[in-house]
């Protein structure tokens, strides 16, 4: 994407930026001041900054920033996409009302801009409430979540309980319970399914054991394991971790459950 990108900008300086007697650079900032104006607006400084941020985010994309930098500070440099995606749709829609005189194509670029921060607006809106949900039934610190029936079969459901992202995934008869996060790059492990065997994160493939949260050899990273327990069809889930890596029996499912 940063490839893509610089030979746009590239491109955009040499054709209007170049012709003069002033550093391309410096043109690009000072050829057009109008920041109060819509109509005139100097979108190209919002490519600019756009490139930047895609800059920073491709020469940190190998695996040794993330474990050098901690996945933590890596994920929070990476999560500027968003602000470097709101700086090329701003970019590309200012460009297109100065330069297109038919309508048309405006209101083609409204729409989709529109939907996909629709989009964006809904998927956060449904985290925050999964995030929100309050369980009333507690026992001997265990939370009643869900019924043993509405897990399917080498998947998940999620939950948040005091603060733990917890992934309860059904396989091989018994329900186990790990920590949401990825260890990779912070990926919602209860969005992806159990293969060979693995918890297999959705988004990059890293995989986990589901009874223990280590990734099998010669891979180390491990998560969180929590204790489970199934009453009849009701799930009871204990939201304090046990130490990453730590072996927990699960919850035998019962035939007649």
């Amino acid at each position: 994407m940063f490839f893509i990108a610089a030979v746009h900008g590239i491109f955009g300086i040499l054709q209007f930026h170049t012709l003069g007697n002033v550093n391309p650079i410096v043109s690009l900032f000072t050829s057009n001041t109008r920041f109060g104006s819509l109509a005139d607006f100097p979108f190209q400084a919002l490519g600019f900054f756009a490139l930047v941020i895609f800059f920073l985010m491709a020469i940190t994309s190998h695996d040794f920033w993330l474990h050098n930098l901690s996945p933590r500070v890596w994920k929070t440099l990476h999560m500027f996409v968003y602000i470097a995606y709101f700086l090329i749709v701003m970019h590309v829609l200012l460009g297109v009302i100065q330069y297109e005189t038919n309508p048309v194509f405006i209101i083609i670029l409204l729409i989709g801009t529109t939907t996909l921060i629709i989009l964006h607006l809904i998927a956060g809106t449904k985290e925050v409430k999964r995030d929100n949900i309050k369980y009333d039934l507690v026992k001997d610190g265990f939370t009643k979540v869900c019924d043993v029936n509405d897990i399917e079969e080498d998947r998940a459901k999620m939950f948040c309980i005091d603060k733990e992202r917890i992934a309860v995934y059904k396989t091989q008869g018994k329900l186990f319970a790990v920590n949401n996060v990825c260890k990779h790059q912070n990926g919602p492990l209860g969005e992806g399914k159990v293969l060979d065997g693995c918890i297999t994160c959705p988004w990059h493939g890293y995989q986990y054991l589901p009874q223990n949260g280590q990734s099998p050899p010669p891979f180390k990273e491990k998560v969180s394991t929590y204790d489970i327990r199934i009453e009849g069809t009701d799930v009871w889930l204990n939201p304090k971790p046990y130490p990453e890596g730590t072996e927990r029996p699960g919850a035998v499912i019962r035939v007649n459950n």
